[in-house]
């Protein structure tokens, strides 16, 4: 793995063009990899809605990555739109940024973080990186229902 570059994580309100590209690439990249119904992206609408907080990940002006958490209730977050860029892949930004989510949701008081992703193989790099971060496989949670394209992991904060 290269190493990590100097990131700076700040809220982002999603107006930046640079933002923008990544949400529809992510969102793109999502419908490509998995069936319609088991695609639960969101998109700017539901990344802008108020019990979301989106996060940009940035070296100098240049974009790296992003993630959001979400309130599912008072003690239970859920991460969404885990992205790096394609340069940054592979060198510590996701990670950085899942680490700041985590940092967040335990900075509100929740007990637990969970999170939903493929099971494609497209997928395997952001599971081992939950994995490797705590995460354990779970349940579906929240209004998820079971799906055999989704796996679902939870951290007990």
């Amino acid at each position: 793995m290269r190493a990590e570059p100097a990131l700076t994580i700040e809220r982002d309100d999603l107006t930046r063009a640079a933002v923008l590209a990544l949400i529809a690439e992510h969102l793109s990249d999502m419908h490509a990899t998995s069936p319609a119904e088991s695609v639960h992206a969101l998109d700017l609408d539901g990344l802008r809605a108020p019990h979301m907080t989106f996060w940009t990940g940035w070296h100098g002006d240049e974009l790296l990555g992003c993630a959001a958490l979400g309130e599912l209730d008072a003690t239970h977050g859920e991460v969404k739109s885990m992205r790096t860029t394609r340069a940054a892949r592979g060198r510590g930004v996701g990670a950085a940024m899942l680490a700041h989510v985590v940092a967040a949701a335990r900075a509100r008081g929740y007990t637990r973080v969970s999170l939903e992703t493929g099971v494609e193989d497209y997928f395997a790099p952001a599971r081992r990186m939950y994995v490797r971060a705590g995460f354990e496989p779970c349940p579906p949670f929240g209004s998820y229902a079971p799906d055999p394209n989704s796996a679902f992991f939870t951290l007990a904060l």
